[in-house]
């Protein structure tokens, strides 16, 4: 993975942020970050052999986000941010043998996990094991092929804040009106999309400081339940901080049935509900 094909990569993400209407601000931070790279004196896989994520971190226009993209890329060849703007977020897990499509779609569905390197992360804390599927004997495999494509020598996966519920109750609000009014672009996804359709709806926004990406699922699972146009991905980032991402969904029982709520932060939820009566 050299400096240039590097480079590429970014451009091409910023190309794509673009014309999906993202502000100035994030397509110039991945055009300068590209630049930076392309005309660095040493190539990005030497530097990080060489000095580790604090080696990226300290060249110009490369914070933790940024430099969590770059290693990707140095380790496994793969982006999910690329990925995910072509609409395929899962392709880097559908790629390690013993899993395939349907059941990195399950994953992605379960732990919203895109990368090689949360995977991982799931294999080893337990995670995984709750995923239908993977039992100690697959889990064990997932770890030992991990353990090759990935350098041991790194710290764990950075886990950023959070945003409020209530601003991604508003960024998920304002993606399904903007949506339904035909206000956005729509990409075609690879997955599930034999007649290569664009008819996934992109929204990049940048709220209180944050910098939010809104799409529907594109998941086997949404597509099993009839839920593609109900779950939406949420994906966010505060300046020089990891990305996060949150799916919100209609909830269909208990006392929340009926409203919006974020997927693994419901009890926030009934916190709001709870104050606002």
């Amino acid at each position: 993975m050299t400096n240039a094909r590097i480079s590429t990569v970014f451009e091409e993400i910023a190309a794509l942020l673009e014309q999906h209407a993202a502000s100035e601000h994030r397509v110039r931070a991945w055009r300068d970050a590209a630049t930076a790279i392309r005309e660095h004196p040493r190539e990005m896989t030497d530097v990080f052999r060489d000095h580790g994520r604090v080696g990226l971190e300290a060249i110009p226009h490369l914070g933790p986000r940024l430099t969590n993209a770059l290693i990707e890329l140095i380790r496994t060849g793969h982006s999910g941010a690329l990925d995910r703007l072509r609409g395929d977020g899962i392709a880097a897990l559908e790629g390690v043998p013993g899993i395939g499509s349907r059941l990195a779609a399950r994953i992605h569905d379960a732990l919203g996990i895109e990368t090689l390197e949360e995977l991982e992360a799931a294999a080893s804390d337990g995670r995984l094991a709750n995923v239908a599927g993977f039992g100690p004997r697959r889990i064990a495999a997932v770890r030992d092929v991990l353990a090759t494509r990935l350098a041991r020598s790194r710290r764990p996966i950075e886990l950023g804040p959070r945003p409020p519920v209530a601003l991604l109750l508003d960024i998920d609000a304002e993606y399904r009106r903007a949506a339904a009014a035909g206000e956005l672009r729509k990409i075609a996804p690879r997955r599930f999309n034999p007649s290569g359709e664009a008819w996934l709806p992109v929204m990049h926004v940048d709220r209180d400081g944050w910098a939010f990406t809104a799409m529907f699922s594109n998941t086997a699972r949404a597509h099993e339940l009839g839920r593609t146009a109900d779950w939406v991905v949420v994906y966010y980032h505060l300046p020089h901080q990891p990305e996060g991402q949150a799916t919100v969904v209609t909830e269909w029982r208990g006392p929340a049935r009926g409203h919006r709520v974020v997927r693994g932060r419901e009890s926030e939820h009934a916190a709001r509900v709870s104050a606002a009566a």
